[in-house]
């Protein structure tokens, strides 16, 4: 309970904040660098070392795969009938392919499965992270420097390494091979747990409630796939590889979170229609909540 609390508190002052003017109209600029350059580091150095790679985790794995894949998929289709201009097909596949795994996940996790289930949606979580700093983070990149045709290969290289979360990422996964680096975990736990609460006042800080109905087609479209469609992708692959337990029923909950806040935060840093970029992370975490209920009653009726 305490963390669907937060949640709302921390949205609510970032929207409070902005009507009031208490701050500058670009403050949101500042906290997203901090989890850029600081928070998101953290967290890959602290999860990704502590991750057991193996053939159970078949669908954790594959299934935020799919999910960005199904989201390609998707967008080209729904661009084919609406010719979306280029920064908000981008946009749209931001904020379908990747999902909300950890500051919505783990406490909806948490709240329906029980603390100790946690563990089971880390891993679908570092693959979306993966995927963020990867392929999202290119997909960012291409759009804000026009038609990917007039990006090189050189560029996108540069700007990938000079990325403060995927340079972690790297890290994260070469160090542990030579060093132990879990004495500095209580460290990066206090960094980690600025995560959430400055993240969702970014958003609340960007949030323009008044622009919903302007972009209410993008953000039902989004919507659709994100809660609805990703989940029904991860479930049929999960009937293909006959998977079964609190794993499944998780990874399949997992792929129905909202849109991934970061990753709405930095295609919105780079002007990629930031208006639906916002306004998709709080209408899908919204929704969010009663889609993840339904789906938590279908999971255990076909698990």
């Amino acid at each position: 309970m305490i963390n669907f609390i937060l949640i709302f508190v921390c949205i609510i002052a970032g929207i409070t904040m902005s009507q009031l003017k208490v701050l500058p109209a670009d403050s949101h600029k500042s906290v997203n660098a901090w989890l850029i350059y600081v928070a998101l580091p953290a967290l890959a150095l602290r999860f990704v070392p502590d991750t057991e790679w193996n053939m159970k985790l078949l669908l954790p794995v594959l299934g935020p795969v799919l999910v960005w894949l199904g989201a390609c998929l998707f967008i080209r289709i729904y661009d084919w009938k609406k010719q979306l201009p280029h920064g908000s097909r981008t946009a749209l596949l931001i904020a379908c392919g990747l999902g909300n795994t950890a500051f919505i996940g783990f406490p909806m996790v948490s709240a329906f499965y029980g603390e100790s289930e946690i563990h089971h949606a880390v891993v679908f979580d570092q693959l979306t992270f993966i995927l963020f700093s990867t392929v999202g983070v290119i997909a960012i990149l291409k759009s804000s420097s026009g038609e990917a045709k007039k990006i090189s290969l050189q560029y996108i290289v540069r700007k990938i390494f000079r990325f403060p979360p995927f340079i972690a990422c790297l890290l994260a996964l070469i160090l542990p091979c030579f060093f132990d680096i879990s004495s500095i975990n209580p460290f990066l736990d206090k960094l980690v747990a600025t995560m959430s609460p400055l993240a969702l006042f970014s958003i609340g800080l960007q949030l323009r409630l008044g622009e919903i109905r302007k972009e209410w087609r993008l953000i039902s479209a989004g919507m659709l796939y994100k809660l609805l469609l990703a989940p029904c992708l991860v479930m049929l692959l999960a009937f293909l590889i006959k998977s079964n337990g609190n794993m499944t029923k998780i990874s399949i909950f997992e792929a129905g979170m909202s849109s991934h806040i970061t990753a709405s935060l930095l295609a919105s840093q780079y002007k990629l229609n930031p208006s639906f970029s916002s306004l998709m992370v709080g209408a899908s975490i919204v929704f969010g909540f009663i889609s993840s209920t339904c789906w938590y009653f279908v999971l255990q009726y076909l698990f």
